[in-house]
């Protein structure tokens, strides 16, 4: 039987792809911070390891016949220290290189991120052929920098020097950078916030009628794993994940609010949003307040820029075509959310 090594196994995208893995009947070893928070994959037939990818020890000995490490875990956020974000996903990163090294593996599937592209309002369509661009030029953001561009940043470098580790001592590295992803069990970010705030009866809401937003639906991502997994490619190599084409975000915005029985919010523009977000995210700074404020600078642009992304890479060499129709996909997330009475 074949057998991945996942780390990240307890997260969004992580369960997703030890659920998709188990379906095809490969073996799973799970690495988790703690097990007893780790409900849904109690109900996989996988092997949970309590560990860290900052301590590396727990991983070499963990890695005895496995054919494949799938690395997942990341600090993903919008607001931290630059060190923190370091500390996991550099470090982290390399912690996972090191130990698949030493134990043997030779094939490494890692989770890269579109945001290494940039994730500034472009007219281009991005490919993997496109430099790694990753810092946001935000308004002052050299005097208090901005947190999602600390996970911008650091998860391109991770990617940069996993690649070249790789290349050095000859392992097989296959990276997948999703875009924005959603589906069943997202409960912190994005499409869900969104329906919470829309449910709570806000008649406004920041956002443009004409910049496009690539998403891609967590299932489909999963099976994109898979597929990178089987084909085993030898040497180093990078796929954007996505769909095939990028909805216009109010689009998005109102299929979600549609399925949810929810009415749209009025656009604001960004003029009437931006300096808001700018006073509160100031204030959270200086404050030195542990979360993310309601707006910031980062949060506000991602309603406004138009973001593109290609998947031809994934469909020409790994046979990657998604599964879901966007309205199937965002069925499916609405209903799992009111099966869990969250909206």
């Amino acid at each position: 039987m074949k057998r991945i090594f996942l780390t990240g196994a307890s997260g969004f995208i992580g369960s997703h792809i030890a659920e998709y893995f188990c379906k095809q009947g490969v073996d799973c070893s799970c690495l988790v911070r703690d097990a007893r928070r780790a409900d849904f994959l109690r109900t996989l037939p996988v092997y949970l390891v309590e560990g860290d990818i900052l301590r590396p020890e727990i991983l070499t000995d963990s890695l005895a016949c496995i054919d494949t490490l799938v690395h997942t875990a990341a600090r993903v956020s919008d607001w931290g220290r630059y060190d923190d974000f370091y500390s996991v996903n550099v470090t982290g990163t390399m912690n996972v290189m090191r130990s698949a090294l030493h134990a043997g593996v030779r094939h490494v599937i890692l989770t890269g991120s579109n945001a290494s592209y940039g994730e500034e309002s472009s007219p281009v369509v991005k490919t993997e052929d496109s430099p790694y661009n990753p810092h946001y030029p935000y308004f002052l953001d050299r005097i208090f920098p901005s947190g999602l561009n600390h996970y911008r940043d650091t998860k391109a470098l991770a990617c940069t020097e996993a690649m070249e580790f790789a290349a050095r001592y000859k392992m097989d590295l296959t990276i997948i950078e999703p875009v924005w992803v959603y589906g069943e069990r997202e409960m912190h970010t994005g499409f869900y916030e969104y329906l919470k705030t829309v449910k709570a009866g806000t008649p406004f809401f920041p956002g443009s009628d004409e910049n496009r937003f690539h998403t891609i639906y967590v299932r489909d991502l999963a099976r994109l794993f898979y597929l990178a997994f089987e084909a085993r490619l030898e040497g180093v190599h990078r796929f954007l994940a996505c769909d095939d084409d990028a909805a216009l975000q109010r689009e998005l915005f109102d299929m979600f609010c549609r399925e949810a029985g929810l009415a749209l919010p009025h656009s604001l523009p960004k003029a009437a949003v931006y300096p808001l977000a700018l006073l509160m995210e100031a204030a959270a700074v200086l404050l030195r307040r542990p979360h993310s404020p309601m707006l910031t600078r980062a949060i506000v642009n991602i309603f406004y820029d138009n973001i593109e992304y290609s998947s031809d890479k994934a469909t020409r060499v790994l046979g990657f075509i998604p599964e879901f129709s966007r309205a199937e996909s965002i069925r499916r997330t609405v209903a799992w959310y009111k099966e869990k009475k969250l909206i």
